[in-house]
């Protein structure tokens, strides 16, 4: 062992370190174990800046302007035009403001409707797995199908079925059950909502039906067994048991299905084209077409903004309420 001597003090210290060298060197190793996880981080980081948060900005930046097909060399050279886009698109009276509202009234009942449906047939599918039977793994992996599909492939495999003369929904309707007089257009007309909800839930629900599964395996078998020697019967047990337990499960699958469906583009982009009947024109295709057909995207832009602001408010609302509901039920 060395004996070494500070030459400012005159200490003398062991093994030729000088007075805080091992703290400094320990601070050094924790600040390396801190930073290293965000240093995995940062390229996931720099993408989602890349992708989202910086046209997010330029679009908000482009609301505020004229910006038309004359300027879309150099949009920065379009006119400012303040908040004129947003008036123009929440002036009810006037055709724009008339058309995004009807649009927006679609889109709310499409998402209620589909939302709804989803939760429903997965909470099923979910609670009815749980019991073992031959062919359970078979089913599961089934269920799973529309989920693990690519979105477009499925969606125009969709379109082909509904086809009106040569589709396979009418030849069965039609042609095998004798449902309907003649071939209904699926894809035209108020059919279009139907056959828009029909492809949503079919490839939504799969993910319903997953998360649940993973909320009830949380819970454990000899609860039920105990309210089955009390008497409770299946649908006491989903009532009392099963679906208060999933309830925060519940709220995040809601407010995610509720996310995903409100802002959907590819399956009614896909079902339809570029220009979706009225009964099934949403808020995403609408923004689409005042943007890309009118080559207006200063007002397409301000939609975008508007849907942005809506679902914000939605999104804290409602994560308001579930969290109070949640601390009265804790509380209680």
């Amino acid at each position: 062992m060395t004996i070494t001597a500070d030459p400012g003090t005159g200490k003398r210290t062991a093994g030729g370190n000088l007075p805080g060298t091992a703290p400094r060197r320990r601070r050094s190793g924790r600040l390396r174990r801190i930073g290293l996880p965000y240093l995995f981080l940062l390229p996931a980081l720099v993408l989602e800046l890349l992708v989202h948060l910086v046209p997010m900005i330029i679009g908000i930046v482009v609301s505020f302007r004229e910006l038309t097909q004359f300027y879309l060399r150099d949009w920065t050279a379009s006119p400012w035009a303040g908040l004129d886009n947003y008036a123009v698109s929440v002036d009810f009276d006037a055709p724009a403001g008339e058309a995004l509202l009807a649009s927006f009234a679609t889109t709310c009942l499409f998402t209620a409707a589909s939302v709804g449906l989803c939760w429903l047939l997965g909470t099923a599918a979910a609670v009815f797995m749980q019991e073992t039977f031959r062919g359970r793994g078979f089913l599961r992996t089934l269920f799973l199908v529309p989920y693990a599909l690519p979105v477009y492939a499925a969606v125009i495999t969709w379109a082909f079925m509904f086809q009106r003369d040569n589709g396979i929904i009418n030849h069965v309707l039609h042609d095998q059950l004798g449902l309907t007089d003649s071939p209904p257009f699926w894809l035209l007309g108020d059919n279009a909502f139907v056959t828009l909800l029909v492809v949503s839930v079919w490839k939504g629900w799969p993910f319903a039906f997953l998360i649940m599964m993973a909320g009830l395996q949380n819970i454990p078998r000899d609860i039920y067994e105990a309210a089955a020697l009390d008497g409770a019967g299946t649908w006491q047990q989903i009532r009392r048991i099963t679906l208060p337990s999933l309830r925060p499960v519940n709220q995040v699958l809601v407010l995610v299905l509720f996310l995903w469906t409100f802002n959907d583009f590819n399956t009614p982009f896909v079902l339809f084209g570029k220009a979706a009947p009225a009964s099934a024109d949403l808020v995403s295709i609408h923004i689409y077409q005042s943007s890309f057909q009118t080559w207006n995207f200063g007002t397409g832009s301000a939609m975008s903004v508007l849907l942005l602001l809506f679902l914000l408010v939605v999104t804290g609302l409602y994560l308001l309420f579930t969290s109070r509901g949640k601390k009265a039920t804790d509380g209680h």
